[in-house]
């Protein structure tokens, strides 16, 4: 703790009192503040491993049914069949807010123009290709809006972490610590000031007797 170079006066005693309780509530505040954005970090960061792992199982099943596509019908044929599939991906940017924070909302939609291809001659592994290729671009989208709200998130965790702890180790302290000495600074003037205040009423006393005795005289 570092006492701060403050007059030890009583307009500088009531301005550090204010300070201390501005840094006081700022604290609380910052505090709740980390609490409330490590409680949603955490629930994002299990949100993302979970979409991380259905991800991960969808892409899977997508190349699955690609190759049992391509065995079925052979590869020339499925690249044919590709081009004539005309579907466009809709991707949009949002934005929430937690705590200040701006954490992005991605949603995926498709449009699509049926039919792409005659049923005759064709496997069903192909309509599962293009199911499943879909669903892992949404996931993807949901996974890379989940990825960068934890990274956002813990950034600003951190940022609140350094002023939480420098109100709590730092600042508060040194303010009541300032405030302490200068508050015992002005006791202690307030008591040399009595102690000076009946002397002088001491030595007014006694030189009023000796008036009065000499005029007695």
């Amino acid at each position: 703790m570092a006492q701060l170079n403050y007059a030890p006066t009583k307009t500088n005693l009531l301005k550090l009192r204010n300070d201390l309780q501005f840094a006081q509530q700022g604290y609380e505040l910052l505090d709740q503040k980390r609490n409330i954005l490590i409680i949603e970090l955490l629930a994002l960061v299990d949100q993302a491993a979970d979409f991380q792992t259905r991800l991960e199982t969808m892409l899977a099943k997508a190349y699955e049914a690609l190759e049992e596509t391509v065995f079925d019908m052979g590869k020339l044929k499925v690249q044919y069949i590709t081009g004539a599939v005309n579907i466009t991906t809709d991707i949009t940017i949002g934005s929430r807010r937690v705590m200040g924070v701006n954490l992005p909302v991605i949603e995926t939609e498709f449009k699509e123009r049926p039919p792409y291809y005659s049923p005759m001659g064709t496997s069903f592994w192909i309509d599962s290709s293009l199911h499943f290729f879909k669903e892992v671009l949404k996931l993807l989208g949901k996974l890379s809006e989940l990825k960068v709200s934890v990274l956002r998130l813990a950034n600003e965790v951190k940022k609140t972490i350094r002023k939480v702890n420098a109100l709590e180790k730092i600042a508060i302290p040194d303010l009541k610590e300032t405030v302490h000495h200068i508050q015992s600074r002005l006791e202690e003037n307030e008591r040399d000031m009595f102690v000076l205040m009946k002397m002088v009423k001491g030595n007014l006393e006694k030189k009023r007797s000796k008036i009065t005795e000499n005029n007695r005289e």
